[in-house]
């Protein structure tokens, strides 16, 4: 995979050179910023625009794209409610977001999900059955259950630090190959992570338990009225940043600002739903369940 980015980087500098570019502006999340940071590393003139529904580039307070998808997730998390509470049921629901729990978390919260699990903060299902079985006992007979797709039980990120630190420390080329296997295995593992946690939530509440997977569906549609004003705000910003040469930077949302930012400041980096984060205390204020 690596020789094949590095051929491409080739074909687009080349690209770039023979059709007399003046500059490259790129939109799109972390592969899109690592690409583009090589790219300027090249001596191309690059700028990038924060595009991901993640919402898990550095360096911006928003990204295009995350609006919408949390506009789709929570109208899905509002239309299972029906379903969950006519027929009793624990509805799993799946949703996007990578390693961060940003996506999941704002739709639970907005969807009024009774469970939300994100990858920031790692569940114990039996502090999520005790949570459904105590609603339960209050006359509540279904619960919503929001996962991001990058959420681990405390035992699986036990297991996944034991790999990552195996790979760390390993000596020879021997060690290091099976570290790596060890990780590749966990990942095939975690692929069906909701519908075991869905399977485990049943044996362990009474409860019907249904799982519904998102998926792409929350990628695509109609962009929010929010996403289209900050697309035209960072592409007129973006202008403005090409008319003052400014380039091997990020269009930036600040505030309510759009400022350039070292490219180099943004790759590699990820931004995580910190423990303190206003939404996570909302959440607790009003009784939904982070699984810990």
């Amino acid at each position: 995979m690596g020789d094949k980015v590095l051929d491409m980087t080739d074909t687009i500098v080349e690209t770039y050179h023979n059709n007399n570019l003046d500059v490259l502006v790129c939109l799109g999340g972390g592969g899109t910023h690592k690409n583009a940071y090589r790219l300027a590393k090249k001596g191309l003139n690059i700028i990038t625009l924060p595009k991901t529904i993640d919402n898990d580039l550095a360096m911006t307070d928003i990204t295009l794209g995350f609006d919408s998808a949390l506009g789709i997730a929570t109208e899905a998390i509002d239309r299972l409610h029906s379903t969950a509470h006519s027929h009793h049921r624990i509805i799993v629901v799946g949703i996007m977001g990578h390693n961060t729990g940003w996506l999941a978390l704002g739709a639970g919260i907005a969807g009024g999900a009774n469970v939300i699990l994100i990858p920031e903060i790692p569940y114990d299902i039996n502090v999520i059955a005790d949570a459904i079985r105590q609603r339960r006992r209050h006359g509540k007979n279904f619960s919503i259950v929001a996962v991001a797709e990058g959420a681990l039980s405390k035992e699986e990120v036990a297991v996944q630090q034991t790999a990552i630190q195996s790979k760390e420390v390993a000596k020879t080329k021997k060690e290091k190959k099976e570290a790596i296997a060890k990780l590749n295995q966990l990942k095939v593992l975690h692929s069906d992570n909701t519908l075991q946690l869905t399977k485990q939530l049943e044996t362990l509440t009474g409860l019907e338990s249904r799982l519904t997977i998102l998926g792409h569906l929350q990628r695509g549609g109609t962009p929010s009225a929010a996403d289209r004003l900050l697309a035209t705000q960072l592409g007129t910003a973006c202008v403005s940043i090409i008319n003052d040469e400014n380039y091997g930077v990020m269009a930036a949302i600040r505030g309510q600002h759009v400022e350039p930012v070292q490219l180099e400041e943004v790759v590699g980096k990820r931004k995580t739903v910190p423990l303190d984060h206003p939404w996570i205390e909302t959440a607790l204020s009003i009784d939904i369940s982070l699984g810990n």
